[in-house]
């Protein structure tokens, strides 16, 4: 069981489009040179203004693009073609390129903060947003469990809990483990609310 908490980010794992897997939906995006922010794979990105990819920070709400899955460059030390699971922050490569999984209905797990209930099944929540791993270039947002509430702003919305071994809750109780495994979606826009996906907003960047 989920006992302790080992947030991963967003890992994908399927997709609620009509048509295709969500594997043939990954992009390449651009990410500007020396971008001083560390993007981990499972995090949420964004397009910025100058059409460049950003780590998406945002907690009540994002304007992502998709989530991050890795990165290449050529390495402005040894000249050599790197693939990486991260963008190290602050990398002097000028031709780096983003793998961005950019399908806004892809559905993905996450490891909720705290302990949840099989009423928040449905509901909306935050992210947690917090600094990768630098060791293996994994994510460590994680969904803020203190958060699920009908609220339509808010950018993640719950489908369901992992049935597995290492979350909960058990077939017939309402109380879950410590630190469930879920699985959510890009919340859509409704009247008078923005999209946290960036696809399905009318506005462009």
């Amino acid at each position: 069981m989920a006992t302790t908490a080992a947030p991963y980010g967003a890992r994908p794992i399927g997709t609620l489009s009509a048509s295709g897997s969500f594997t043939s939906k990954t992009r390449n995006l651009p990410i500007i040179t020396t971008y001083g922010t560390q993007i981990s794979n499972g995090d949420f990105v964004k397009v910025a203004a100058d059409g460049t990819i950003a780590k998406d920070t945002g907690t009540t709400a994002l304007t992502a693009v998709g989530i991050f899955l890795g990165c290449s460059y050529t390495d402005p030390t040894t000249s050599q073609k790197t693939f990486s699971n991260y963008w190290p922050a602050s990398n002097a490569a000028t031709d780096a390129m983003a793998y961005v999984l950019d399908d806004p209905f892809v559905v993905f797990q996450m490891q909720s903060d705290e302990a949840l209930n099989t009423t928040d099944r449905g509901l909306n929540a935050s992210v947690v947003v917090t600094a990768g791993n630098t060791t293996f270039g994994k994510s460590k947002n994680a969904l803020d469990g203190s958060t699920p509430a009908t609220t339509n702003t808010l950018p993640l919305r719950i489908i369901d809990f992992v049935d597995g071994p290492s979350s909960l809750p058990p077939k017939g109780t309402t109380a879950s483990d410590t630190y469930p495994d879920v699985i959510v979606k890009f919340n859509a826009a409704s009247s008078g609310s923005a999209s946290n996906h960036s696809y399905l907003n009318a506005t462009g960047v």
